[in-house]
Parts: C-alpha cells; sequence; structure tokens
C-alpha cells in the first residue's frame, strides 16, 4: 500500500459515517478513531491510548492530518447551558441536509419562528431521507451543524427559544 493509497483511504474514511477503522497490509498499520463512545469516557476516568509506532511516511502523514483538522476546526465557545432554550437532537446517526434538495432554500433559518411539527432539516441514513419535525413552537435561536456534514445520535441539532 503506498501513500497515495493510504491518503485516499483516510479521506474516504473521514467523509464517511465510520467512527472506527483499523487496516494492516504488508507491514503497514493504519487506524482512524473519531470521537469517543460513553463506554470510553465517563468523567470520572480516563483511559490512556497507546499508539504502536508507525512507519516515518505514515508519521508525516499523520501530523499533516492533524495539522489540517486543527486548523480546520474553529475554536470551541465555552458553553453554557441557557435553561430558556429547548434543544432540537438528532435521532438517528446520517448526514444533515438544511433543505429539501440542493440549490433549494434552507427549511428554517436562524430567526425563524417555528409551530409543532415544523419541519427543521432532514437527516439521510442509508439513502432514507429522514424529515426532523419541531416538537416546540417559538423561534430558531442556533443551527449547531453545517450543511452536509455527519451527525451523530443524540448530536444538538438547534437551539429553539420556546414562544411563551
Amino acid at each position: 500500500m503506498n501513500i497515495k493509497e493510504v491518503k485516499e483511504l483516510i479521506q474516504d474514511i473521514l467523509q464517511s459515517d465510520i467512527s472506527e477503522f483499523e487496516l494492516e497490509h504488508t507491514g503497514t498499520k493504519v487506524r482512524l478513531r473519531r470521537g469517543f463512545s460513553h463506554d470510553e469516557h465517563d468523567g470520572a476516568s480516563h483511559k490512556h491510548i497507546v499508539t504502536p509506532p508507525v512507519p516515518v511516511g505514515l508519521e508525516a502523514l499523520r501530523t499533516a492530518h492533524q495539522v489540517s483538522s486543527a486548523a480546520a476546526a474553529p475554536p470551541r465557545k465555552e458553553e453554557v447551558p441557557d435553561e430558556t432554550l429547548h434543544l432540537i437532537t438528532s435521532p438517528i446517526v446520517g448526514t444533515f441536509y438544511r433543505s429539501p434538495s440542493p440549490g433549494t432554500e434552507p427549511y428554517v433559518t436562524t430567526g425563524s419562528k417555528i409551530e409543532v411539527g415544523t419541519v427543521l432539516c432532514i437527516v439521510e441514513a442509508m439513502k432514507l431521507m429522514n424529515e426532523i419535525p419541531s416538537d416546540v413552537a417559538g423561534e430558531v435561536v442556533e443551527i449547531h451543524v453545517e450543511n452536509g456534514h455527519p451527525v451523530e445520535y443524540g448530536q444538538k441539532l438547534f437551539s429553539i427559544r420556546i414562544r411563551s
């Protein structure tokens, strides 16, 4: 397996819903893992994950990927829960879409007034388009996911200020 094939493999995996992948081929070992599961992190104890040494070419690739990932990730704000907001979370793992099809207007934008049952987005899972409706009436305050990005079960999608 050459470095170009490894790069292509990594790119394909990063664009998919795969959360963990491991491949060993002719003495080269590639292991990718996104995030963590709740079993691995319970807040009280931390596991230290030791990764085996990798060939020099792959180490450079890993470093380049870490640098590009760090540069692409926006700085995180300190999140303070707002008790006045209602969170809409993803009921499934899939890909988040703000509009019914490419090139059309999004279902909602920040500031949109919504009713119970208003479709907020689509989460595509296994080629099925699942409309996600609002379970409250109010105003869309924040959209937490970028269009076309993968989402996990329970991930925040929208913050809604409930109409009183």
